[in-house]
C-alpha cells in the first residue's frame, strides 16, 4: 500500500472515520461532563536550612543540606502530620465513650491515610521552597486541608526540634542532682580533712613553715660559723694573745705592773732588798702580777665559755632544724592529701559547671518557639476545578477518535477489498493498463483527462 492508496481508502471510508471521531468526542465529552470535579489548593513553604541555630549558633553542615528538603517532604507526608490534621479539622467521626480505643484510633488512621492519598508535596528544584498541594471535590475543603497540613507540619517541625532538647534537659536535670551530691561529698571530705589536720589554708601554712625552715637553716649556718671561729681563737695562741692584748683592763694592769717593776728596780739599786719601801714595792708588784695573771685566765676562760655557748647554740639550732624538717615533711604529706581532695573538688565542680551550662542550653533549646520553616503563601479557595479538563479531554478525544477511525477504516478495507485505482488493477490482475476513463464529475473537479497515476509496468503473461 502506497500513500495514494491510503488516501483513497480514507476518502472512501470517511463516513466511518467521522462517525468514530464523533462518537469518541461525544463519549469523552459526556464522561467529562458527568465526572466529579476535583479542585486543588496549593500552599508554599520556605525552609531556611542555611542559617545558624538561634541558641547554639551552629550551622548545618553542607554535606547534609541536599537531603534536608527530602526529609522535610517525608515529614509532611507522614501519618503523624496527617493525624494532627484529622484532629485539627475534626474529620474523624466522633466515637462513643464506650467504644474500643483501638477502633477510635483505626478511624483516625483511616481518615489520615485518605488525606495522604490526596496530598502531593513537591520541592522546588533550585530553591528551598516546598509546595503542599491537596485535591478534593470541595474547593473550600481543598484549601482548608492544605493550610491545615502546613500548620501541622510547622507544629511537627517544632516538636521534632524541641522534643529531643527537652528530653536531654530532663536527663541533664537528673544528672545535675547526682553531680551536685558528688560535689557536696568532695567538699565535705576536704573540709573534714582540713579540720582534722588544723589546716586553714594548705598553701599559706606550707609557705610559712617552709620559710621558718629556711630561717633555721640560715641561723644554723651562722652558729656553725661562730663555733668554728671561737674554736679557732681558743686553739690558736696568737689569737688568744691578741684577745689579751685587746683587753683594756689587762693592759692597764700591765702598765701599772711595768711602773711598779721599774720603781722596784730603782729601789733595789739604791737601797737594797731589806728596806721597807723596797719590800712594799715588791708586794705591790706581786699583787699586780697576780691580778694580770688572773685577768688573763678570766679572758681565756671567757673564750672557752663562748666556744661552749656557740656549741650549745649550734646543737639547739640543729635540733630545731631537724624538728622543723620533720614538721615540713609531715605538712607536705598533709598537703598532698589535701591536694588530692582539692583536685577531687575541682573536678566535681568542673563537671557540675559543664552539666549546668549544657542543661541551660538544652532547656533554652527546648523552649524555642522559632523554626526554620516559614509560610510563603497560604492556600486559597480555587475558582476552577483542576479536573476534569474539558478542553484537554476533547482535544485528546479528537486525536484518539481520528486514530480509531483510521484504524477501523483500514480494518474494514482489509475485510472488504475494493479496486479504487488503476494501481489496484495492476497489483491484483497483473495486466497492463491501456487507458483511464475519467467521468464528468472528475472533469468538473478539474482533474486532467490523461492518466495522472504513475503506473508500474505490466508483467508478461
Amino acid at each position: 500500500m502506497n500513500l495514494i492508496q491510503f488516501f483513497l481508502i480514507l476518502k472512501a471510508r470517511k463516513g466511518l472515520i467521522f462517525t468514530s471521531l464523533a462518537l469518541t468526542v461525544l463519549i469523552v465529552g459526556v464522561i467529562s461532563a458527568f465526572m466529579p470535579k476535583v479542585y486543588t489548593a496549593t500552599a508554599s513553604l520556605v525552609v531556611n536550612h542555611q542559617g545558624p541555630d538561634p541558641v547554639s549558633g551552629l550551622a548545618m553542615p553542607s554535606q547534609l543540606i541536599p537531603g534536608y528538603l527530602a526529609t522535610q517532604v517525608d515529614i509532611i507526608s507522614s501519618r503523624n502530620v496527617a493525624l494532627k490534621v484529622v484532629d485539627a479539622l475534626k474529620l474523624a467521626p466522633a466515637a462513643p465513650a464506650s467504644a474500643n480505643p483501638d477502633a477510635r484510633m483505626s478511624a483516625r488512621e483511616r481518615q489520615a491515610d485518605t488525606l495522604l492519598k490526596n496530598l502531593d508535596v513537591k520541592p522546588s528544584r533550585e530553591s528551598s521552597v516546598l509546595y503542599v498541594t491537596y485535591k478534593s471535590r470541595d474547593p473550600q475543603t481543598a484549601a482548608r486541608v492544605a493550610n491545615a497540613f502546613v500548620q501541622a507540619y510547622t507544629q511537627t517541625n517544632l516538636e521534632l526540634k524541641t522534643q529531643p532538647a527537652r528530653e536531654t534537659a530532663t536527663w541533664f536535670d537528673q544528672q545535675l542532682g547526682e553531680l551536685r551530691n558528688n560535689l557536696a561529698q568532695a567538699q565535705a571530705k576536704l573540709s573534714s580533712y582540713q579540720q582534722s589536720k588544723g589546716i586553714v589554708s594548705l598553701d599559706n601554712k606550707f609557705d610559712t613553715e617552709n620559710a621558718r625552715l629556711t630561717e633555721l637553716s640560715t641561723q644554723l649556718v651562722a652558729a656553725q660559723s661562730q663555733t668554728f671561729e671561737t674554736q679557732s681563737q681558743q686553739n690558736t695562741s696568737s689569737v688568744a694573745s691578741a684577745s689579751v692584748v685587746n683587753n683594756q683592763l689587762i693592759q692597764g694592769l700591765k702598765s701599772e705592773l711595768a711602773r711598779a717593776e721599774a720603781k722596784l728596780s730603782n729601789l733595789g739599786e739604791r737601797m737594797g732588798k731589806n728596806y721597807p719601801e723596797y719590800q712594799r714595792t715588791q708586794a705591790e708588784v706581786d699583787n699586780l702580777r697576780a691580778k694580770v695573771n688572773s685577768e688573763i685566765g678570766v679572758t681565756r676562760q671567757s673564750l672557752g665559755n663562748t666556744y661552749a655557748a656557740a656549741q650549745q647554740r649550734e646543737g639547739s639550732l640543729r635540733a630545731a632544724l631537724a624538728a622543723q624538717k620533720a614538721k615540713v615533711l609531715a605538712l607536705n604529706a598533709e598537703r598532698d592529701g589535701g591536694s588530692v581532695l582539692a583536685r577531687e573538688v575541682e573536678s566535681a565542680q568542673k563537671l557540675y559547671d559543664q552539666a549546668l551550662q549544657r542543661f541551660g542550653q538544652t532547656r533554652l533549646e527546648g523552649h524555642v518557639g522559632q523554626t526554620e520553616v516559614a509560610i510563603l503563601s497560604s492556600a486559597v479557595i480555587p475558582a476552577n476545578p483542576a479536573s476534569p479538563r474539558l478542553r484537554l479531554n476533547l482535544a485528546l478525544a479528537v486525536v484518539l477518535g481520528g486514530l480509531l477511525g483510521i484504524g477501523l477504516a483500514l480494518i474494514r478495507e482489509m475485510m472488504d477489498r475494493r479496486v479504487r485505482s488503476a494501481y489496484d488493477l495492476v497489483a491484483v490482475l497483473g495486466a497492463p493498463v491501456l487507458g483511464v476513463l475519467v467521468g464528468d464529475n472528475d472533469n468538473r473537479r478539474g482533474l486532467p483527462r490523461n492518466n495522472w497515476l504513475s503506473l508500474p509496468a505490466a508483467r508478461a503473461t
